[in-house]
C-alpha cells in the first residue's frame, strides 16, 4: 500500500516508490541557505576559480553541502567563508593589488587628460 506522500515511479511492476515525507523532513532539518551561495555565485563574488573552491572543500578548507536544486544536487559553501579564505591567498591578494594599482593608474590619466583638455581650453565645452 503506498501512503499519502509515496509516489511509485517507473510502472508498478518494479515497485520503486520515493519517500517524499523523508526528503520534506530532510530538507527541514539542513540549516537556512542564508549566507550560504552556489559556486558560480562564489566565483563571480569573489574571482577565485571554481576549482579553487573545489580544492578548497575537498581538503575541509571551506564547509560545503550539498542540496537540491532545479536540475539536481548542487554545491553550496558561506560566502563569508570564501571570503576570509581568498584574502589568505596570497595570489587572490596579488589580483587584488593588480587590479587596485589599475584602477590608480586610470585615476591618474583620467587627472593627466582633465589637465590637457583645461590647457586646450576643451573643458569649457
Amino acid at each position: 500500500m503506498i501512503g499519502l506522500a509515496t509516489v511509485t515511479i517507473g510502472t508498478p511492476e518494479d515497485g520503486r516508490e520515493f519517500d517524499w515525507d523523508g526528503l520534506l523532513s530532510h530538507l527541514a532539518e539542513q540549516p537556512q541557505r542564508e549566507g550560504w551561495v552556489t559556486l558560480d555565485e562564489a566565483v563571480n563574488a569573489c574571482g577565485v576559480a571554481r576549482s579553487t573552491l573545489r580544492s578548497w572543500y575537498r581538503s575541509g578548507q571551506l564547509p560545503s553541502r550539498m542540496v537540491p536544486g532545479i536540475h539536481g544536487p548542487q554545491r553550496l559553501v558561506p560566502l563569508d567563508a570564501v571570503v576570509d579564505r581568498a584574502l589568505r591567498s596570497s595570489r587572490v591578494r596579488r589580483q587584488l593589488e593588480h587590479s587596485r594599482s589599475l584602477e590608480a593608474e586610470v585615476d591618474e590619466l583620467r587627472r593627466r587628460l582633465d589637465a590637457i583638455e583645461r590647457h586646450l581650453g576643451l573643458g569649457l565645452l
